[in-house]
């Protein structure tokens, strides 16, 4: 077994961004009853989409200027 590390909090930067309430609702209802806060929830999902945005994305072509 390899050696026990503390791990370290990646910086944060605090937002204040606005939520429909109905998307407030559902995802208070997705993560009712686990071990999940809706701050992790809206950061995997952030974290996914962009993933999906990176992969589907299509080279710019360059500008001739």
């Amino acid at each position: 077994m390899g050696r026990f590390q503390i791990p370290s909090t990646p910086p944060t930067v605090n937002k204040t961004i606005r939520f429909p309430t109905d998307v407030v609702e559902d995802v208070e209802k997705a993560i009712q009853g686990k071990n999940c806060t809706f701050s992790a929830f809206v950061i995997a999902a952030v974290r996914g989409a962009l993933e999906d945005v990176r992969e589907t994305q299509t080279p710019c072509p360059e500008r001739n200027l």
